[in-house]
């Protein structure tokens, strides 16, 4: 069984999971493909190369409204919902004028993917502070490459998740948003997803991998100091931050009312035309 996933914090519990040996208790054989992102895992998934994904939220509702045939099978991260403690945020130079999300309004503000997810969130946490969430500056650069173009003066501010939220406060940057919390309570913000075919044509299979996927969550969420040892085993991130970062949560089930959330900030903000329905998407 082939699960594309992203190196990143969010996917520890299906590597822990598989430490663990949940998978092989359901009898499956987990093979994980690491990818850069969901623009390759969701037709690597439509097209049967690999049996599940992982995505965010975002990235599945406009696969969705363009007609794509995909299933959300089991959760996989979501917010912290505490302001100034979450697993992303957005993040200034010190002595920026910029003091709250509200003065990001007509600054350039870099996300790693435009119109997905950090956009639309970021422009949630301008609205809630009382801000133009129109006129805001979007530009599109690789997480890695952020906080040196913050440090030029290329960007006025970054939206940026661990491990880069960490170095950046390290380095003596200013968290002005936590735009997950702003959006909604408890945001669910990824998840493991497969194609209809496959759920139509392998319900046992996914059965199983729901199954093995709770359990891995569960542990996850019940074992942080597991979360931190396993990344070092499929991240790039630094020893010496491990310790340090904010953890994104692992929840046991999909919160179908941020999903309506995300879906209705696609439209509000010109990604799509009409909201798909959601409940299309949940387990």
């Amino acid at each position: 069984m082939k699960v594309s996933v992203i190196p990143i914090v969010d996917v520890a519990p299906i590597y822990l999971g598989r430490q663990q040996g949940f998978f092989a208790e359901q009898g499956l054989k987990l093979e994980l493909a690491s990818a850069q992102g969901g623009a390759a895992i969701v037709p690597a998934v439509v097209s049967g190369q690999v049996d599940f994904g992982f995505s965010n939220y975002t990235s599945l509702i406009l696969a969705r409204s363009k007609g794509l045939p995909l299933k959300v099978v089991a959760p996989g991260a979501g917010s912290t919902g505490v302001k100034g403690k979450d697993f992303g945020g957005v993040v200034v130079k010190t002595g920026s004028p910029v003091r709250s999300a509200k003065d990001l309004a007509g600054k350039r503000v870099a996300v790693n993917t435009l119109n997905n997810i950090n956009d639309t969130t970021v422009r949630a946490s301008i609205r809630a502070a009382g801000g133009d969430a129109e006129n805001v500056r979007f530009t599109e650069l690789a997480f890695p490459d952020m906080l040196a173009a913050l440090d030029k003066g290329n960007v006025d501010a970054v939206q940026v998740v661990e491990p880069f939220l960490t170095t950046a406060l390290k380095n003596g940057g200013r968290l002005v948003a936590s735009n997950y919390v702003d959006t909604a309570p408890d945001l669910t913000i990824a998840g493991y997803f497969t194609s209809q075919k496959t759920a139509a044509a392998k319900p046992e299979l996914v059965k199983r991998f729901a199954a093995a996927m709770r359990k891995s969550l569960g542990y996850a969420a019940d074992n942080p100091d597991a979360v931190r040892k396993v990344l070092g085993t499929y991240t790039k991130i630094d020893p010496a931050l491990t310790g340090s970062l904010t953890l994104p949560t692992y929840p046991a089930q999909v919160n179908a009312a941020s999903l309506k959330t995300l879906s209705a900030l696609a439209v509000q903000d010109g990604l799509i035309k009409t909201a798909p329905d959601v409940e299309d998407l949940l387990p």
